[in-house]
Parts: C-alpha cells; structure tokens; sequence
C-alpha cells in the first residue's frame, strides 16, 4: 500500500527517459539492460563524477572530429575510468550476489515478465 506522502514523492520525481528495473539496478534502452550508478555515493562525489564523464564524452568526440587517434584513445580510457567510479561498469554495487546483467538482452534475463508486462501497460496508455 503507497501511502500520500509516497505518492506525492513519486508524482515530483521526475521519470528517467528509460525504464528503470524495480530494483533499481539498470535501465532498458532498445531491450538491453544498461547499468545504473551506484546509488550509494555520496550526492556530491557522483554529481562530480557525472560531470567529469560529461568532459570525457565530449574530448571523445572532439578527438574524433579531429582525428586524433592517441587523444581519441586517451579520452575513451577516462570515459571508462569514470564509469568505474560510478559504478557503471566493473564490479557490482550490490551484495545480494545476484549477477551482472549488464548489456544483456532483457527478454533473456528475469527481468523478461516486469518487462513484458510493462510493455503491455504502455500499449494499452496505463503508463507513459
């Protein structure tokens, strides 16, 4: 049972652009499971850590344009570094031992009912 405070919560959060797994732990993009950050940084580190991946992102973009190779090379090792950092990538964040899914398919994962039947709802307008 939610209770009003939940609601209201829930009503002033704003919704990820992809669904997010109950759980918490990835988010659905084109039917594959992408790892969410760890949410147990501290507000502060992870806000920092975002905005260097930002910077990252965009060295990796103009090394590209550029065609730097070794610059393209270097910017892909932060973006990777970064994603460590944020958990992202690398080891998990939990400690229930339950596997990394990470880039799997999600039709392929237990993940597959609450998808299906979320795709359901948004087929008949019960969600966004």
């Amino acid at each position: 049972m939610t209770s009003p405070l939940q609601k209201r919560q829930a009503e002033s959060k704003p919704q990820p652009p992809h669904p997010v797994t109950p759980d918490g732990r990835y988010f659905v993009v084109r039917g594959r499971l992408w790892r969410m950050a760890n949410p147990n940084l501290a507000p502060a580190k992870s806000t920092a850590l975002i905005g260097e991946l930002m910077k990252a992102r965009s060295a990796v973009r103009s090394a590209e344009l550029a065609g730097d190779p070794i610059e393209e090379a270097a910017a892909h090792r932060t973006v990777d570094l970064l994603k460590h950092e944020l958990g992202e990538r690398g080891p998990v964040w939990w400690t229930d031992g339950a596997p990394d899914l990470n880039r799997h398919a999600v039709t392929s994962t237990p993940y597959a009912r609450w998808y299906s039947g979320l795709r359901a709802r948004r087929r008949r307008g019960e969600c966004v």
